[in-house]
């Protein structure tokens, strides 16, 4: 069974902005277009990541977008620090919104607690701005 991680998109505006800054860093190679997302921890349960997980994206106080993790390689800086790089499809996936508080790092997320897709949800993902659907959801109106 898959597992997903779920991390902050810190200092992101909405999904457009994702999208930009994620486009800048992305690389194509045999065809297939990934982004390189670093962190300091390697995943202890990487097997599990790579069997069809995904990372979910908390964009100012909700998750709103997943993409698949393709692949998890590791690496030294030039003061020999290791880091982590999370390889994911350039593919994002917009989520049903859903309010998520702060947390430094990323978690690990169980595909039963992860939000569904909109396309799953049986919409369109363009109804509303993903900010009000989020407060209106929270509200208890959605």
């Amino acid at each position: 069974m898959p597992l997903h991680l779920i991390k902050l998109a810190v200092g992101v505006r909405d999904l457009d902005h994702l999208a930009e800054l994620q486009d800048r860093r992305a690389v194509t190679t045999g065809g297939q277009t990934r982004i390189p997302v670093y962190t300091r921890r390697l995943p202890k349960r990487g097997d599990e990541l790579l069997a069809g997980g995904s990372i979910y994206w908390v964009i100012k106080g909700s998750v709103l977008v997943r993409q698949p993790i393709l692949a998890i390689d590791t690496d030294a800086d030039e003061e020999g620090e290791s880091y982590c790089t999370l390889q994911v499809a350039a593919d994002r996936v917009q989520t049903v919104p859903t309010a998520h508080r702060p947390f430094q790092g990323w978690r690990y997320l169980s595909v039963e607690a992860a939000p569904q897709d909109l396309s799953a949800a049986g919409r369109a993902g363009d109804e509303l701005p993903a900010e009000m659907a989020a407060e209106l959801r929270a509200l208890g109106l959605l």
